[in-house]
């Protein structure tokens, strides 16, 4: 199946590559800084869902200045962006990981391994996703938001401290928004799908009534 249409007009494929990376630069210099860094890990909710999709962030947006030979080279390596949605699934679980918080807050060579992977799910994640195409990338959403359910529900349901740098009241209002940010993301690509299938086949019939 062919890739949806490209983000609508005044969206981010407008502003040039140089001032998306110069953007990246400030939001990653941003969350480099002490305060930020300790004002987001200081809840285990804002730990994940807030300072993991900045950082994301960040590797999209710096990515965009990546010369196109570059460009070129990864589209072979990535073809139908399988292995970059692979990359950030991947990395996605591993963080997931309630051990691995405890880590990063303890230990900064897993706190700046930690960020660099996000950093690199981010790139990957926009290298990818407009040529998976709908197939693929249901199939990844179809494995990585359950796996965020799954893991939520265990948050939530665990009666012990699985990060031991968080109270247990933090560690369910974790679980609660995990389990609301899957079922959110997957309503609003089910209907961005939706969207596109429509829109398909409204410009199909259109060249059938034009060839007629």
């Amino acid at each position: 199946m062919n890739a949806p249409p490209p983000l609508p007009r005044g969206m981010l494929r407008h502003i040039t590559p140089a001032r998306q990376a110069w953007a990246g630069l400030v939001l990653l210099a941003l969350l480099a800084l002490p305060p930020s860094r300790h004002g987001l890990e200081a809840s285990m909710w804002r730990h994940m869902l807030l300072q993991f999709p900045l950082w994301m962030a960040v590797g999209g947006l710096l990515i965009a200045a990546l010369p196109p030979a570059a460009h070129s080279a990864i589209a072979r390596w990535n073809a139908h962006g399988i292995s970059g949605l692979v990359l950030a699934a991947l990395v996605l679980a591993v963080l997931m990981i309630p051990r691995v918080l405890d880590l990063a807050l303890l230990r900064p060579s897993v706190e700046w391994a930690k960020c660099t992977a996000l950093l690199a799910a981010g790139a990957a994640l926009r290298l990818s996703w407009r040529q998976a195409g709908l197939i693929v990338q249901g199939f990844f959403l179809g494995n990585t938001l359950p796996m965020a359910a799954v893991v939520g529900q265990l948050y939530i349901d665990s009666p012990l401290r699985l990060c031991n740098a968080y109270l247990l009241d933090d560690q369910e209002r974790l679980g609660q928004w995990l389990m609301a940010s899957a079922a959110i993301i997957a309503a609003l690509w089910l209907a961005q799908a939706g969207w596109w299938i429509v829109r398909r086949e409204a410009r199909e019939e259109a060249s059938r009534a034009r060839q007629a």
